[in-house]
C-alpha cells in the first residue's frame, strides 16, 4: 500500500510510566501516527466519508492516551495502533511515541518507540 495519512506531534499530558512520580506528576507525551489507507475513492468522491477522518482520529487519540494510564510507552504505542486499527479500512499502522521528559540521568533530547502493526 502506497497511500499514506499523516498526523505527527499530537501532543497529550498523560500520567504514563515505571515510576510512582511519573504516574502522580504527569507529563507532556508527542504521538505520531502514519496510516496505510487506499484514498483512491476519497480522491476521486472528495468525500470525508470515503477517507479516515484524521481530526476525528486525532481526537480519540488524545482522549485515549490522556485518560488510561500505563507503565510503559511500549504499551501506549501499541494501544494507539489498536485504536486506528479499529477501522477496517485502514491495512496498517506505524506509531510513534515520543517521551522527551523521561526520568534519565543523562542530558537527551528524545525517547521514542515505535510499532508497526498490520491487519
Amino acid at each position: 500500500m502506497s497511500d499514506r495519512i499523516a498526523v505527527r506531534g499530537i501532543e497529550v499530558f498523560a500520567h504514563h510510566g515505571v515510576f510512582d512520580q511519573e504516574k502522580a506528576d504527569g507529563q507532556l507525551f508527542s504521538i505520531d501516527v502514519e496510516i496505510d489507507v487506499d484514498l483512491a475513492e476519497a480522491a476521486r468522491s472528495d468525500a470525508l466519508a470515503a477517507t479516515v477522518d484524521y481530526g476525528r482520529l486525532a481526537e480519540q487519540i488524545h482522549e485515549r492516551v490522556a485518560t488510561e494510564r500505563w507503565n510503559l510507552i511500549e504499551t501506549v504505542a501499541q494501544r494507539v495502533a489498536d485504536l486506528v486499527l479499529e477501522d477496517s479500512r485502514v491495512q496498517g499502522v506505524t506509531v510513534t511515541v515520543h517521551k522527551p521528559q523521561a526520568p534519565i540521568s543523562v542530558p537527551f533530547r528524545d525517547v521514542a518507540v515505535t510499532v508497526h502493526r498490520t491487519r
